[in-house]
């Protein structure tokens, strides 16, 4: 089965050129050069990935990633003109799942999305994990805590099943970028920190009074049952 791709750039020779390109590798693109067309076709239909730029037409990138993640768990990649590593920190602290600056490779996007579209594809090999009031079911994706959903991206959600199924032992960055990219590409190296920062800020928002997640200093992190 294809895998259904939106792309949100005002650029439409390069949506064109994405298009076909993805066609290459089982990958069905649908476009839109407004972020109010983007949201219309995501009310209307279900994509697999979200291919956005920062510079459009209406609002910028950032202020549109932030709207989609208070309404979708789509996983996003973000796209600019601008290779500032500040852009970056925002991206990914907005909810993005990767981010990468114009020019790009088209072959490595693709590589980017692959990678993404597996980790999805793979949570349904994965099963329900419990740690004391923190439910983890791979089968929908679905986090709570005390009963109360904690909305998480397919990023996030792998981290934490990762983290979890392995909890009490040392979880090295270099360990947590394989599970969630593979060796397709070097990651930027505070997105793992940025990533674990925004699971801490959810879990606490949804009631844990302790830090689950440890940062054990020159290693990596921990997660610890909370009992």
């Amino acid at each position: 089965m294809k895998a259904s791709i939106l792309i949100i750039d005002d650029d439409a020779r390069l949506n064109a050129l994405l298009t076909d390109y993805l066609a290459r590798f089982e990958m069905t693109a649908t476009t839109a050069t407004k972020p109010s067309d983007g949201f219309r076709l995501l009310r209307s239909r279900t994509f697999d990935a979200i291919i956005l730029d920062v510079m459009l037409p209406e609002q910028d990138g950032f202020e549109v990633c932030k709207k989609l993640r208070s309404e979708f768990q789509v996983p996003i990649i973000m796209l600019t003109a601008r290779g500032e590593v500040t852009d970056k920190v925002v991206g990914l602290e907005l909810g993005a799942d990767d981010y990468m600056p114009k020019p790009f490779e088209p072959r490595e996007l693709v590589a980017r999305l692959q990678a993404i579209l597996r980790r999805s594809q793979n949570l349904d090999r994965k099963s329900m994990l419990v740690s004391g009031p923190l439910n983890i079911d791979a089968s929908s994706q679905a986090v709570s805590y005390n009963g109360a959903d904690v909305l998480c991206t397919t990023m996030e959600f792998d981290a934490l099943y990762f983290l979890v199924s392995h909890r009490g032992r040392v979880v090295t960055r270099e360990m947590l970028l394989e599970n969630l990219k593979g060796d397709s590409f070097e990651a930027f190296n505070r997105s793992v920190d940025i990533l674990v920062s925004r699971l801490r800020q959810k879990l606490k928002s949804s009631g844990a009074e302790h830090e689950l997640i440890k940062t054990i200093w020159g290693k990596g992190y921990m997660f610890i049952d909370e009992n």
